[in-house]
Formats: structure tokens, sequence, C-alpha cells
């Protein structure tokens, strides 16, 4: 039974590594067992840098996971960032037999399975093949041919690709931590699953998740992935500039930035002053939480002017009626939703996991700072694509087309048919007369 089913999200990511194991309860909501997390240091911008430090870090986030949920981890769903991840539009085709009534499930797998074989750069994979519309028989617009008739099958894919070394990174540290990686999954469709409603991916969205290495893109309309991007930016460059602004260490430009750190200049208080501890025999620094803000701002605007690119590359700027979602670190940075709506004109919020989560011990995992990990235990329950979970019901349930297929003679005895029956009425009838005709 799904309520007996346990799915672990693994989220490799720049600042932390965080383990979730979960399962589903009798309401069908996600409750969290077991929670573990650690230090990142071997990843940078989403890219593994260093092996053994990750499968250390990635040892002991699994180890407390487990022991808080009391049982033994085997198999996870791994999350994927990094700039080198691209996304493209490819057009893909099949011809179907004439005798093929409908389309069926399989048709459509068919045409997906051969978007798996296009020729990619060099160096890279194929990670994710998601379609947009299709188009039978040059009608186009269809979101699900399932059971139309048609002879000839369209549709754009949304591919996404990634570095084969990068993926070849994540495998080995996941299999050198004693596991088994069940499937590999970009992080802003993962956080798509647990911050956002069919609501809003109907009405369009532009999902922002900024992390620690860098702030992933996933933009949504009429309930359907339309664009992806990662931008090689996100809240340790932040730290870095407040490091070298400041004249600070590092740990204390990340504790300014997530303790006294807002997004807009003109909101701080020129008047407060922050005190931070000098180095040794040294007098202690005063920080003006007014630069503070500043430096803030600008790295901020620079990558919300990324995130505009992208919204405008992607052809769906002024259709987003939801606006944009916020989740990720970065989202807490007080001040941050807007100064998103300042820059884009688009209504922003901040996106909280718990959309699909329910009644949990752990209050931590409701963070916007899980998003990813969440929505990663959420993918082993639910497809990326809601038509995929239909497609999955239509063959359990055994709703196949041979019952469609049975009733169809029924009618065409009043169609077609009825014309060529009549047409053989009056060849007879014909064949008949000359042959009287002959005989007289």
């Amino acid at each position: 039974m799904e309520n007996n089913k346990l799915i672990v999200g693994l989220d490799i990511g720049t600042t932390k590594i965080c383990a979730i194991i979960g399962r589903k309860n009798e309401f069908g909501k996600l409750e969290v067992l077991g929670m573990g997390k650690a230090v990142s240091d071997g990843v940078i911008r989403g890219i593994v840098t260093n092996i053994d430090k990750t499968v250390n870090a990635i040892q002991k986030a699994m180890q407390d996971a487990s022991d808080m949920a009391d049982v033994d981890i085997g198999e996870v769903i791994v999350g994927i960032a990094g700039q080198h991840i691209r996304s493209t539009i490819h057009h893909g085709v099949i011809i179907r037999q004439p005798n093929q009534d409908e389309i069926t499930v399989e048709d459509v797998r068919r045409l997906s399975n051969d978007m798996e074989n296009i020729v990619v750069p060099p160096g890279n994979t194929i990670i994710h093949v998601m379609p947009q519309d299709y188009i039978v028989d040059y009608e186009d617009g269809i979101k699900d041919p399932v059971g139309m008739s048609g002879s000839r099958l369209e549709a754009d894919f949304h591919i996404i690709t990634a570095q084969t070394t990068a993926i070849n990174n994540i495998n080995r540290c996941v299999k050198r931590a004693n596991l088994i990686s069940q499937d590999l999954i970009l992080e802003p469709l993962a956080s798509s699953l647990s911050v956002l409603s069919e609501q809003d991916k109907e009405a369009g969205v532009c999902l922002v998740d900024i992390g620690g290495g860098t702030t992933d893109i996933a933009i949504f309309y009429d309930n359907i992935i339309r664009h992806t991007a990662v931008i090689p930016l996100g809240g340790n460059i932040i730290t870095a500039d407040i490091k070298e602004g400041c004249m600070v260490l590092h740990h204390q430009a990340e504790l300014l930035k997530t303790k006294f750190g807002k997004a807009i200049a003109e909101e701080a208080n020129p008047n407060e002053i922050v005190s931070i501890p000098g180095l040794r025999n040294r007098q202690p620094k005063e920080i003006s939480i007014k630069n503070l803000a500043a430096i803030i701002q600008a790295r901020m605007e620079e990558i919300i002017e990324y995130v505009q690119n992208e919204l405008v590359a992607s052809g769906h700027y002024k259709k987003l009626t939801g606006g944009i979602v916020l989740t990720g670190g970065g989202s807490q940075l007080q001040g941050v939703s807007q100064l998103f709506e300042y820059m884009t004109g688009l209504d922003t919020r901040i996106g909280y996991p718990n959309e699909h989560l329910g009644k949990s011990k752990i209050e931590e995992v409701k963070s916007p700072m899980y998003a990813t990990s969440v929505g990663l235990v959420l993918a082993g329950f639910k497809s990326l694509d809601e038509r995929e979970n239909l497609y999955r019901l239509r063959k359990e349930s055994g709703n196949t087309n041979t019952q469609k297929i049975q009733a169809k003679p029924v009618k065409t005895e009043f169609g077609p048919n009825i014309f060529s029956s009549i047409g053989k009425k009056l060849k007879d009838i014909i064949t008949n007369d000359i042959h009287d005709d002959n005989n007289y």
C-alpha cells in the first residue's frame, strides 16, 4: 500500500546536504518521519568538487534521518542543479498506421521515447523530456491526445540536459555512501511540487528558488512546465560581497546577512549600528545596517535582472497571473519579495513547502529552505507532469481502447458504410438489368 511506502529525498546543495524520509498518511498528505542535514563543503554552485567531503556529508545527513525515522535507507531520489543545466525546445513527430483506431498511451510514450534519442551537445545527457502541447493531424493546442483519432501525432518537448560528468560525480557520491539513486530530478521542478498548487500552475507562475550557490527558475503556464533555467548566483555571493564590503570574516558576514540583512536599503535605519568582535588584540568593528542593506540590494538586483531576462526569454512574461513565488534560503531575506515586485511588476509571495504536508513532529521542515528536499520526496509519489499520473491510472484501471473500439462499428453502420452498401445495391441492380436485356 502507498501508506506503507517510504520515499527518501536527498538534496545535495551548495550550503547544505539534506535528507528527508516521508510517507503518505491516510489523507494523502506527506508525513515527514525523519530529517538529517550536514554542512556541504564539497559542492560549489551545485557541482560536486570534492567527492570525499560530499560523501561524508551525505552519510551524516542520511544517518541522522535514518535514526530519527528508525528505518534503514537503501534508495534515494536525488536533486540536481548547477549552471551546466540547459533547457531547449524540440519538435517530435510519429506517424501511426491507418488501421489503428485511437491514439493510445503507448503512442504518447513512443513519441516521448523518440525524443530521448535526439542529438545533444557532446558531454551532456538528457535528464528530463517534458511534453508541451500536442498536435494531432495538424490540429494544435491539444493537452491530452489519448483517445483521439488521428494518424499524425506531434508535440513540442521541453528537453532538460545536464553535464554528464556532473551527473556521474553525483551518482558516484551516492554509490560511495552505500545508497542507490532511484531517480535524478532537476531541483526547481522538485521545489515546484512542494510550494505550488494546481491553481498556481494553471494561472501561470514563475518559481524562483534562491539557494546558496544558484538561483533556480521554473515557469509554468496552463498546468505545463514551459521554461527552466539555473542562474549561477545565490546567497553565497551576497555573503562574499558583505565579507569584502564590510571587511569581516566569512561566518560573520553570513550572520550579518541572516540576522540584520535587508534587501531594500531605503527601509534600513541609518542610525542603526551593529558591533562585530575584532580580530585578536583589535577593536570591535562597527557596521552600519544601511550600508549592509545597500550591499545586499546591489547583488539582489543583479539576480532579479537575470530572472527577468529568463521571464522575457520564456515568452510568458505577460501571462503569469500567479506572479512569482520565492522559495529557498535566500527568500527569507527581509524585503526580498517587495524588491522583486518593484523590479518585475509581478505579484510576489514567499512559497512554503506545506501545500502537501500533513501533521509533522518536525516543524523545521516547513521552512522555504527545505522546499527542494520535500519536493524530492513528493516526486516519489507523484509525477512532475500531471498527465503522467492520469496515464498511469488509465493503465491500472484497465481502461484500454478495446472497449471503445468495440462500440465503433455500431456507429459506422450509419456513417461511411451506409454509402458503400447503397453503392453495392446500385451495382447489383445495374448488373441484373444488363443480364435481363441480354436474355431478351
